[in-house]
């Protein structure tokens, strides 16, 4: 039998909601939450159809489940409906049509702000611009945009006429657009002359002319104007937006779509590969979008809500646009960049405009942390009531100091997991009932039956590691790799005979049941034939006062098969001594805390870490540099190409 992920790292407090919280919550008791987690399991026909029929159905569906294509589900079949239409619609023909959707602020301090009548008349317009170039059902258009409004407009303007979006984040370069177009076969391309990030701008047409030199297909850009900059124009193909509005009806049917039909694509990482485009279905992810957004922010009336994401990301589709869009919420977008223009923008931000529910990811809050909790300090941040993160697992320290400091120790907080295949999240607290823990997704969702496994396909019991699986399906599932079933089947299914869902994430279970990602399979640590967590490393590394972030690797050894490498960024109170003092304490530290075995070889201390324009550690380039090897790997992701060098001659302790 193969052998189970290590757990060496302990974390024992736990956090309750308050009884103002608890008492005013969606969900404030977990026998509730039992008896409908057991029901979306046992009768997920009975739960999800209740779920379901709340959302605005242009054609009610005639059977909720059909599992007989395993490992590809369909729900909600025979139903017909709009996510456009779900999204605005419905909060319009309701009354609410006033009610704020969006505020938007820019970089340089701009804001627009939308209503759902303002938003619907918009993304109307926008849709019959689309038609009037020849764009319709079944289309793929790639979306290649800055944090506007236009963004989520074209989303959604897209999903209105049955189109197929396929967003591409805006930081990745040319030659990864040209993959993702080609790849999904995109007709057009929608984009802006450039944006804002850091006070420089992005020059975002630039790079869709290079992309689309030899794509054929593409008939046409749509280009919105943003930073007024010189572009290059392309008569017959390039459409200014504004220009093409000019007297468009902002009335535009929604189409009816199936709900299996597809929504959009959304390619993940090909660090390793070709880049998978990951295929999204209509009615199922709503639902998941819906009901997630629901329950796991405990949205009520009068919540303004942000999520800091990019539209780039799933997150961005799901939890900026879709899912609360759906819930009729009021959110707040922003362009720029957390430090643009100053280290205290989000907290600005937050005061200026009452934010109560706030959603961003670690790598953002240890940022925060290594500026300074003056920037916090300074503003009013009364009005939230509720913190969340995703994206990667948050270290304890990194949790304790975001609730202390920005949730002025009331706020509850959300440690989501879930991915770009899910669709929605998928283990997570419930705020008004969940006794958090630092560092732990806690509980499964609705529908989600989650479990760790060993590579047998047995569970492992509690305080084991191993790795996560899904072993039943739920609404907002991946439907497929676009164009290439076999790798859908390969990449998700083969580990256990088709029968569960293979996450690519080693996870653990505590004494109470609650659920702890420990990073990705591919990054944990084989250390004389102890296989470790890198997260629970940096975790013991990010514990210490003098480190804000790090990163663990692995490099071979001759003696123990893998040495542990770690790369960290200390704080501005360290000492300048190039590293050696504090990776010597570093050392014993973790030592100290989680155990001699878990204790780095080596250590590198550098003011940055690799990372891409989304915030995303590439570790794969670490490895690179603590082997010794050359990097092959594309590097045009990331935001600062410089530090490879730096890292590479740094002192090593």
């Amino acid at each position: 039998m193969s052998q189970s992920i290590e757990t060496v790292l302990t974390e024992d407090r736990s956090f309750p909601p308050s009884d103002e919280f608890r008492g005013a919550a969606r969900l404030a008791d977990r026998s509730t939450y039992e008896q409908m987690w057991r029901r979306s399991i046992d009768d997920p026909e009975g739960f999800f159809g209740e779920v379901a029929r709340e959302l605005p159905w242009l054609e009610p569906f005639t059977s909720v489940l059909d599992w007989s294509g395993a490992p590809v589900a369909r729900w909600f079949d025979g139903g017909k409906l709009n996510v456009s239409h779900v999204c605005l619609d419905q909060h319009v023909e309701a009354g609410r049509g006033d009610e704020v959707a969006l505020i938007w602020e820019g970089e340089p301090g701009d804001e627009r702000t939308f209503t759902y009548a303002e938003l619907l008349a918009e993304v109307c317009r926008f849709a019959n611009v689309l038609k009037a170039r020849g764009v319709s059902k079944g289309d793929r258009v790639a979306i290649y945009m800055p944090m506007i409004p236009e963004a989520a407009m074209a989303m959604l303007a897209c999903a209105r006429i049955g189109a197929i979006h396929s967003v591409v984040f805006g930081g990745f370069s040319a030659q990864s657009l040209t993959d993702r177009i080609e790849d999904g076969g995109c007709t057009a391309v929608i984009t802006a002359d450039g944006g804002w990030r850091r006070g420089s701008i992005l020059a975002l047409k630039d790079a869709v002319d290079e992309a689309v030199q030899d794509q054929a297909q593409v008939h046409t850009v749509l280009c919105v104007r943003r930073t007024e900059q010189a572009v290059a124009w392309s008569e017959g193909r390039d459409v200014w937006l504004h220009e093409a509005l000019d007297g468009v009806s902002d009335e535009c049917a929604p189409e009816p779509m199936d709900a299996e039909d597809v929504l959009f694509l959304l390619y993940t990482s090909g660090s390793t590969g070709k880049p998978k485009g990951i295929v999204h279905t209509t009615g199922g992810y709503i639902v998941g979008a819906y009901l997630s957004t629901r329950y796991v922010f405990d949205l009520r009336p009068g919540d303004t809500y942000w999520c800091t994401a990019d539209v780039g990301w799933i997150t961005g589709h799901s939890y900026i646009v879709y899912g609360p869009l759906a819930n009729g919420a009021r959110m707040v977008m922003y362009e720029g960049a957390p430090n643009a223009p100053h280290e205290g923008r989000f907290w600005e931000l937050c005061e200026k405009h009452r934010v109560s529910i706030f959603y961003t990811a670690p790598t953002a809050i240890r940022a925060f942390m290594k500026w300074g909790d003056a920037h916090v300090e300074k503003y009013d941040l009364s009005s939230l009531r509720l913190l969340g993160t995703v994206g990667e697992p948050i270290n304890p320290a990194a949790w304790i100091w975001y609730r202390e400091k920005v949730g002025g120790s009331r706020c509850p907080i959300v440690d989501t997991w879930w991915q770009t295949e899910t669709g929605s999240i998928m283990l997570t607290p419930l705020p008004g009932m969940s006794a958090t823990k630092p560092g732990s997704a806690m509980t499964p969702f609705f529908g989600v039956d989650a479990a760790i496994l060993d590579e047998e396909g047995n569970e492992v019991g509690h305080g084991e590691g191993g790795l996560l699986a899904i072993r039943r399906p739920w609404p907002s599932m991946l439907r497929g790799i676009w164009g290439d079933e076999e790798r859908y089947h390969d990449t998700y299914w083969s580990r256990w005979d088709g029968r569960y869902y293979m996450a690519g994430d080693g996870a653990r279970r505590d004494a109470d049941g609650n659920f702890w990602i420990m990073g990705r399979v591919d990054d944990v640590l084989n250390v004389s034939g102890h296989r470790l967590s890198t997260m629970e490393v940096e975790s013991a590394l990010v514990s210490h006062e003098g480190v804000v972030e790090a990163a663990v690797v692995a490099r071979p050894d001759d003696l123990t098969g893998e040495a542990i490498v770690a790369f960290v960024i200390p704080t501005d109170e360290v000492a300048d001594d190039g590293g050696l003092a504090l990776g010597v304490l570093l050392k014993a530290h973790v030592a100290a805390e989680i155990g001699k075995l878990a204790r780095p070889a080596e250590i590198r201390v550098s003011p940055r870490l690799p990372k891409t324009r989304s915030g995303k550690i590439m570790r794969r380039l670490l490895r690179a540099i603590a082997a010794g090897e050359e990097i092959r790997q594309d590097t045009t992701t990331l935001e600062d190409p410089t530090i490879l060098d730096e890292l590479r001659t740094g002192v090593k302790a």
